[in-house]
């Protein structure tokens, strides 16, 4: 298949978890010249950070996270397509209403592979469920027509558990874009970047935040 064929859906449910977690790989993507769409859930508008200093409050930090998002996108040279959700109740949202919407999606833009987060691993309750509505969503679409979907899996026992992941990537070369799409989200960055700037440059830690890796997801009829 070549490069124009392939479609990379991102698909997480608050503005800053495409830079955290997936701007490396997205960048890689960039540079390969597959298209990227980001297909954001909710504002992320029940966040607890609101600035370092505070400059937002809980009515108006929803329109601060559009902003950054927007800004995170144009350093990633990728799309954004809001779900139109509210954050922290995708886990209430009906299973199959919300499914059918991302397969909708999934479909219109004919992805060839899905970045989403590991059911069970992913922290937040609105990961979990997104990342399982994104199983339910490709589990609709036939056999043979199913885009591949990579799995982030953030808890600490995800490798105990589930084993060396599929996919790990040195994201390096892409270290400062990913950077420019953490900082983007300046509402949120503020901890993300001191842990950062305090690090070691030689550390393991400050290593393993240049390293991003996924799980396959194995569909029964795959």
């Amino acid at each position: 298949m070549n490069h124009k064929q392939k479609h990379l859906l991102v698909i997480f449910p608050h503005p800053d978890d495409e830079s955290f977690g997936a701007s490396g790989t997205i960048s890689k993507f960039r540079d390969e010249g597959v298209p990227v769409t980001y297909l954001c859930g909710t504002l992320g508008e029940m966040g607890r950070n609101m600035g370092s200093p505070v400059f937002a409050n809980r009515e108006t930090l929803y329109n601060f996270r559009k902003k950054e998002l927007n800004q995170a996108a144009r350093n990633l040279d990728i799309n954004v397509e809001l779900l139109g959700y509210r954050d922290k109740t995708l886990e209430f949202e009906p299973s199959e209403e919300l499914a059918k919407h991302l397969k909708d999606r999934i479909e219109l833009h004919k992805a060839t592979t899905i970045i989403t987060h590991y059911p069970g691993y992913g922290v937040h309750p609105d990961h979990d469920a997104l990342g399982r509505a994104v199983v339910k969503a490709v589990e609709m679409i036939e056999p043979g027509f199913r885009p591949e979907v990579w799995m982030h899996a953030i808890s600490n026992d995800s490798e105990k558990d589930l084993g060396e992941p599929d996919f790990i990537f040195d994201i390096t070369p892409y270290w400062e874009r990913k950077e420019a799409a953490i900082r983007a989200h300046l509402s949120q960055a503020d901890g993300m970047m001191n842990l950062i700037e305090e690090q070691d440059q030689a550390s393991e830690h400050y290593q393993r935040l240049k390293t991003e890796q996924f799980y396959r997801w194995i569909f029964p009829t795959d």
